[in-house]
């Protein structure tokens, strides 16, 4: 049995977002097709994801200098135990399934919180005399993408830092498998839009299959 954390970063559903609605329709036909496997959805617009600010460096310092964790203030202990938490459900899970919008570029703001969360030395990565080296490499992921404009080619394609910047952090981590299922040009072309989402929806329901 598996374990799948499906992480979404919309403020809307699958009835209004693009993004979400290839999300469900993959999600859907993952549970369908793995009834054994456990799938967690962490909606990042309903978790509480702490920014990594003064509090959690300061928790941080004072357990790396020895202090036990109940001298930390209630504030370093909320955040720092919150973080912990996110990290070890992340190390402990087998598949992912990032579920975001193109915004200005990139993706959501609480999603780079939630990676900056999950990027723990010793969790899913390690420093060495060689350099950092990924710890998760028995791990698979995927990203369902939607683009209002056309970013797969021509000029723009330099502009999309989302997808991107996931793919990084997934090399970093030592993730060995890493795809993208895109939705894009719906806002570009209007008129196609109901066909460009059908399709990517027939891509996503295809990949579960597999996945």
């Amino acid at each position: 049995m598996a374990k799948v954390l499906y992480i979404t970063a919309h403020p809307h559903d699958d009835t209004q977002s693009y993004s979400m609605a290839v999300g469900k329709a993959f999600i859907d036909t993952y549970k369908a097709a793995n009834p054994n496997d456990e799938v967690v959805h962490l909606d990042l617009y309903k978790e509480h994801i702490p920014y990594i600010d003064a509090d959690v460096f300061s928790g941080w310092g004072k357990l790396q200098t020895g202090k036990g964790f109940e001298e930390l203030s209630e504030e370093e202990k909320a955040k720092v135990s919150r973080l912990s938490e996110l990290s070890e459900q992340f190390v402990e899970a087998d598949k992912y399934v990032f579920v975001t919008p193109l915004w200005n570029f990139s993706f959501p703001p609480v999603m780079k919180a939630y990676l900056d969360s999950v990027a723990v030395a010793g969790k899913t990565f390690k420093y060495t005399a060689e350099g950092p080296v990924g710890l998760l490499t028995d791990k698979k992921a995927l990203h369902i993408q939607a683009r209002g404009g056309i970013y797969s080619e021509g000029p723009a394609a330099a502009l999309e830092m989302g997808h991107r910047y996931i793919d990084v952090i997934m090399q970093f981590f030592g993730v060995p498998s890493f795809e993208g299922i895109f939705v894009e040009g719906h806002n570009a072309m209007p008129a196609n839009a109901e066909a460009i989402k059908a399709d990517a929806i027939a891509r996503a329901k295809d990949k579960a299959q597999t996945f």
